[in-house]
């Protein structure tokens, strides 16, 4: 499972948001089911920056956010970011050089569907 969470940050304000973006990795990269993660800033718009964070299922995901470090460095952060849609599962994927391996959403199927 994939999570994009999204920021707008002044350029003034980037050495603390990064302060404290690292230590929200930190506390995230700790927990069970994390796989990895990067800070990532726009190359054509400064101001744009992304956490994103790769976990093993939407379960270990929402169990990390229960964490005490998590709740301490990571949460915080989290709430600045965007208010749009942030967990995405895969439904396809592929190696360099290699075939598109496609894989079944875990979404349940709701009533009448």
């Amino acid at each position: 499972m994939l999570v994009v969470n999204r920021f707008v940050v002044a350029e003034e304000a980037a050495d603390g948001f990064t302060e404290r973006a690292h230590a929200a990795l930190e506390a995230l990269a700790a927990r069970p089911g994390y796989r990895s993660g990067q800070l990532v800033r726009g190359l054509d718009d400064p101001t744009a920056w992304c956490l994103v964070t790769d976990w093993e299922s939407v379960g270990t995901y929402r169990r990390a956010l229960g964490g005490f470090d998590v709740k301490v460095h990571a949460m915080p952060l989290l709430a600045e970011s965007l208010d749009e849609p942030s967990a995405f599962e895969p439904l396809a994927s592929a190696e360099p050089g290699g075939s598109v391996e496609v894989r079944a959403s875990d979404r349940s199927v709701g009533p009448g569907r």
